[in-house]
């Protein structure tokens, strides 16, 4: 076999990579390197679990009850409606989630609120009624014809459906045009 050299050389040469591999990825220990501009970890593969997370330990009558309101912006997030509402901290904005229409966060990007992180109840007002029971989504709206976007739909409806099973929730208000 007249390629014997040439396969003992690759062989010794995968074997040197591999030992050089390892001795790296043993020096590192636990520390993996830094993500760069895109990394596969830093995906969501489920963003409505991603978004509840942390009501995990929560208890399972905490909640009861389901509104979901259009914030009569043509676009923002969790920092714009804070700034728009005059709070210094978006821990203090009224709602559990936004959902963006994709100017100023992705469109459908449920943001949770610094509400549902703590798991604060929201404060009734003159525009809403809801009871410290109520879970509160902050929809902005399309910028054209001023309801959600089917994609807003797509994502509100599997995080109702994901609170509703968590939570045995079964009152729902929903906007007319929903």
């Amino acid at each position: 076999m007249p390629n014997q050299p040439r396969v003992a050389k690759v062989l010794a040469a995968l074997l040197a990579s591999m030992t050089i591999g390892a001795i790296v990825l043993m020096a590192l220990g636990h520390n993996p390197p830094a993500a760069g501009p895109y990394s596969l970890t830093s995906h969501s593969a489920d963003p409505v679990k991603d978004a509840i997370r942390p009501c995990l330990g929560q208890s399972p009558n905490r909640w009861s009850r389901i509104e979901i309101s259009y914030s009569g912006t043509r676009a923002g997030n969790i920092k714009l409606l804070t700034s728009l509402n005059g709070l210094r901290n978006p821990d203090g904005l009224n709602c559990h989630f936004v959902i963006c229409n994709g100017f100023g966060g992705n469109d459908g990007e449920i943001q949770p609120t610094g509400k549902w992180q703590k798991q604060f109840s929201a404060i009734p007002s003159r525009t809403w009624q809801g009871t410290g029971q109520t879970i509160r989504f902050c929809i902005i709206p399309d910028g054209k014809t001023k309801q959600r976007t089917n994609h807003q739909k797509k994502l509100v409806d599997a995080l109702i459906e994901e609170l509703c099973e968590r939570f045995s929730i079964e009152s729902i208000y929903r906007p007319g045009d929903w």
